[in-house]
């Protein structure tokens, strides 16, 4: 497998994101060793931020302050093919199990527990089948935006963004994130997202990530998911959704975690009016009081 990494000057004058980057090596099934990157701060019940596609860990940066802030250790990794993290240069060499068997591996070295998880996107895809491999671990679950799809078909919504990332001859970062937030970014914030990505060689993860969600019977990890729910359909701990009232894409898969996961029952479930697609963008202290209340409570 060859493998790329983004050159650490592309990283500098990151704005509100001071962090320095903590290192795992991991070593794939094929015995290529993988450096999986992320940031921490603070100290406390441990806070894991799973992010998707095409983002990095720079979208937890206010999240991180307000978490830190309050009393806990806010750790956010960045998936192999974003952020810091190595990249795979060939498209075939990402597949949504080697994602998991990544993630895994990265969270049994650093001997993560009593985690609670806020996910979104892939990040949701991922940190879900974790909660689903490793429940143990996990003290509670906060979800948004979000699914564990095992074959279903999917709306208009998900389809065009196939098309768009399958069909554009330069896959946009920035644009694509800027697309997906209610607010205006700032230059800055836009080129931190374009920042992990010096060509379009380093983008095979983000262009690949759209084909990989299930979303037929026939896609390869719908075994694998639908294992997953078994799972989840007996996890018991704090499931809170907080769901976005604009994402085209997700706008009411909270209610499938609600019926489905036992610990989703009776808990103060939110939805983030005004939020698009990346709400930690539109609504950052919104999610950090949401984090902060489901651990205080």
């Amino acid at each position: 497998m060859k493998v790329l990494r983004t050159p650490d000057e592309c990283f500098a004058n990151l704005p509100d994101f001071p962090w320095a980057p903590h290192y795992t090596e991991i070593t794939d099934a094929d015995g290529t060793p993988l450096r999986i990157a992320h940031v921490e701060a603070g100290a406390g019940a441990t806070v894991l931020l799973m992010h998707g596609e095409p983002s990095w860990s720079f979208l937890y940066r206010k999240m991180i302050a307000r978490l830190s802030a309050k009393g806990h250790r806010a750790i956010a990794p960045d998936l192999i093919g974003f952020g810091r993290s190595d990249k795979p240069a060939a498209r075939t060499d990402y597949t949504y199990e080697r994602h998991v068997a990544w993630m895994s591996a990265w969270l049994l070295k650093n001997d993560l527990k009593d985690i609670t998880l806020f996910c979104q996107d892939w990040g949701g895809l991922i940190g879900l089948r974790l909660v689903a491999a490793f429940p143990e671990r996990f003290a509670r679950v906060i979800v948004g935006n979000t699914g564990l799809p095992t074959g279903e078909t999917v709306g208009p919504g998900f389809q065009a963004w196939l098309d768009f990332s399958q069909n554009v001859p330069t896959f946009p970062t920035s644009f694509i994130i800027q697309g997906a937030v209610a607010r205006t970014m700032t230059d800055a914030e836009k080129a931190a997202y374009d920042a992990p990505y010096p060509d379009e060689t380093f983008k095979e993860g983000a262009r690949q990530f759209p084909v990989l969600v299930p979303i037929t019977a026939e896609h390869p990890s719908v075994a694998e998911n639908k294992a997953a729910w078994a799972v989840l359909e007996t996890f018991e701990k704090p499931f809170i959704t907080a769901f976005s009232d604009s994402d085209p894409v997700t706008k009411g898969g909270e209610r499938i975690f609600q019926s489905r996961v036992p610990g989703a029952k009776g808990q103060p479930h939110r939805t983030i009016v005004g939020g698009k697609h990346f709400l930690q963008e539109d609504a950052f202290d919104e999610l950090a009081d949401i984090i902060d209340a489901a651990i205080r409570a």
